[in-house]
């Protein structure tokens, strides 16, 4: 596998650590890699930031969206389909409900199998301005990529799998300040994530439910 050497400016730079035996992935600079690398944190600047022309650059047109939800605090279409319906569902909507919005990737390295992504597991850290509230959400990720013709390196399924959502009052937004300061962003090592929220959870009574966050969610039997 690969493990993170250093990581700067929402940049990873990796090292192969497997045995002699085991077969070596793609290189991260590889073009695969890095096409799959750059598709996903397209998504994440369009669904942050709220550029839901940025959708177009990385999901095929035909692209099909679904959703699994263990947690009734959230609400999203089972499925959609097609980049400009994708793009209204998780940019254009989701912007019109929720603010300041951080999408993490957690993992220490991409691990792509047959133009797929499985059981990526992701954490959402986002403010509800109506409701004065921080919600914090995770949930896994898996992610198809054609192979040929127009749609080579284009998503073209995308499954949202949402664990977790809770939902807490933080009218002034400090909860939320405090938990998104220096976070790396938007990949984020499970170690990191771990000893960050641990220091939150034990600091700060208010946030001692965010020790339920500190992990990844497990993947889907």
């Amino acid at each position: 596998m690969y493990q993170v050497l250093r990581r700067s400016a929402g940049r990873v730079a990796l090292q192969w650590r497997g045995s002699l035996n085991e077969k070596k992935p793609a290189r991260m600079n590889s073009p695969v890699l890095e096409r799959y690398k750059n598709a996903l944190e397209t998504y994440i600047d369009a669904k942050d930031n709220t550029r839901p022309e940025r959708i177009a650059e990385v999901f095929a047109p035909d692209a099909v969206l679904t959703f699994s939800l263990a947690t009734e605090n959230i609400a999203f279409p089972a499925r959609t389909v097609g980049a400009d319906a994708i793009a209204k569902t998780l940019v254009t909507d989701f912007g019109l409900q929720y603010a300041r919005c951080r999408t993490y990737y957690l993992c220490d390295a991409l691990a792509p199998q047959d133009d797929r992504i499985d059981s990526l597991p992701w954490l959402v850290l986002m403010r509800e301005p109506a409701a004065g509230a921080l919600r914090v959400g995770h949930g896994l990720y898996r992610w198809t990529f054609g192979n040929d013709g127009i749609n080579a390196g284009r998503v073209t399924g995308f499954h949202i799998h949402i664990a977790r959502m809770d939902v807490v009052p933080d009218h002034g937004a400090a909860l939320l300040d405090s938990l998104q300061e220096g976070l790396s962003y938007p990949w984020l090592s499970p170690t990191e994530l771990r000893e960050h929220f641990g220091r939150i959870a034990h600091g700060t009574p208010a946030l001692a439910f965010i020790d339920a966050f500190a992990s990844p969610p497990s993947a889907q039997k």
